[in-house]
């Protein structure tokens, strides 16, 4: 009976938990890249306990309370927990120490990628002993992990800063594991409990079944590799010690305020410069126009002016442009743009510092492609090299370039074309 009463538990906390993803997806600004994975995780589980249920899989009560549910539910706590969510289960590629190309999967992105999460919910008890050198063959520890972590965010900057990393524990973790992950930068959310010196060597024996039994940090080691289990290098010489459960020294939620470092750069592309002139951003948008697209932005526009983001994100900014940039601009301004958005321009300009092409070392090891194409390259490489963000409505590069592991800091908006020649033959609406 106790059995059937958890497994019933277990398949509403299942389905509760994919309704909360759609909520929590629904309230972004945009779409959560990973959304669906993690759907499908949460689905892939909810399967196999009603397989259970329905009597066509047997196992054991243990096994009941070991599978990756804890995990996941974690996962949507912290995302839960968070603002600007982009991304959940997102696997960064990054360079391991040796120069070898490394992967690891974060959580939860938030604050437009500011911020990383790791969320663990498997026993303090396990990740203590794990830890301590006390875990079975292939366990990885948190403290491990933490240095992959650590690794890959110096390699994946945002606007130029290393995201923030968290490591939330649903479990409780140890104090001495809490202070090692706050040496080494990384914030630590949940209950931190005490340690007491292991007595007698019953104490020192592996990790046991019970404590095996949080198998969804089987899931967090399977995405970020796993070792031969170890006590850390820096703790061989630690007395090893017990998890006392009882006693928490203290509960550590989610930081509220992240302070972010906000990049005083901009760099503007073709795209930008086009879309800021344009006459549909100027108010003349009730038009049908010959061209499909041009309908299509001007009906955009209607629903969300594009133009008071783009100031709002330049306020208080310094702006620049590339050489290359600028000479395309004007060669399509003189053949599209009508006199309104050629005396916009000539405004835009001046606001402007035109810088030569530079582009970054990193944007020259990018293979050319129907998406990454030399005037891109320059643009996005020149912003790169200037540490500025390249404001861009041009997504199919960013897309592309990250695809070959180039991440650039970027603000992506709607593009609008040059529109004031092909008025007069547009049917106002």
């Amino acid at each position: 009976m106790a059995t059937h009463s958890m497994l019933k538990d277990q398949i509403k906390v299942a389905q509760e938990l994919l309704g909360r993803v759609e909520q929590l997806c629904s309230r972004q600004t945009q779409e959560v890249e990973g959304r669906a994975k993690l759907c499908s995780k949460l689905r892939a589980e909810l399967k196999f306990l009603q397989k259970v249920e329905a009597g066509q899989v047997q196992i054991k009560e243990s096994h009941l309370q070991s599978t990756n549910l804890t995990h996941l539910k974690a996962i949507v706590e912290s995302a839960e927990s968070l603002e600007d969510v982009v991304s959940v289960l997102h696997v960064f590629t990054y360079e391991g120490p040796g120069g070898q190309k490394q992967t690891l999967v974060v959580d939860v992105v938030a604050n437009g990628g500011h911020t990383w999460v790791k969320a663990i919910g498997r026993k303090a008890e396990a990740l203590h002993n794990i830890w301590q050198g006390r875990g079975q063959y292939g366990d990885k520890s948190v403290v491990r992990q933490a240095e992959d972590f650590v690794q890959a965010s110096r390699q994946q900057p945002v606007q130029y800063s290393n995201p923030h990393i968290i490591f939330a524990f649903y479990n409780g973790v140890s104090s001495p594991m809490a202070d090692r992950l706050r040496e080494m930068g990384i914030s630590v959310r949940g209950d931190i409990v005490a340690v007491n010196s292991v007595v007698g060597a019953e104490e020192t024996a592996k990790v046991g079944d019970d404590e095996e039994s949080d198998s969804s940090y089987g899931e967090e080691a399977d995405s970020n590799g796993s070792t031969d289990c170890d006590s850390d290098g820096d703790d061989l010489d630690v007395v090893h010690t017990k998890v006392d459960r009882g006693t928490i020294v203290a509960s550590v939620a989610f930081p509220r305020d992240v302070k972010v470092d906000v990049c005083k750069r901009v760099n503007l592309d073709i795209t930008t410069l086009i879309t800021y002139v344009s006459s549909l951003s100027h108010g003349n948008c009730h038009f049908t126009f010959k061209e499909q697209v041009l309908t299509e932005q001007a009906a955009q526009e209607r629903q969300e002016k594009v133009l008071p983001k783009l100031e709002e994100f330049m306020q208080g900014k310094e702006l620049f442009a590339c050489q290359s940039a600028v000479d395309d601009f004007r060669v399509i301004l003189d053949t599209l743009g009508g006199p309104g958005e050629k005396a916009r321009a000539e405004q835009l300009l001046a606001r402007l510092r035109v810088v030569p092409d530079q582009p970054s070392e990193r944007t020259e090891r990018l293979v050319p492609s129907s998406k990454v194409n030399k005037r891109s390259l320059m643009i996005f490489g020149t912003g790169d090299s200037l540490r500025a963000v390249t404001m861009t409505a041009n997504s199919g590069f960013v897309r592309a370039a990250a695809n070959q592991g180039v991440r650039y800091s970027v603000f992506i908006h709607q593009p609008r074309a040059l529109t004031e020649g092909k008025e007069w033959r547009a049917m106002p609406i």
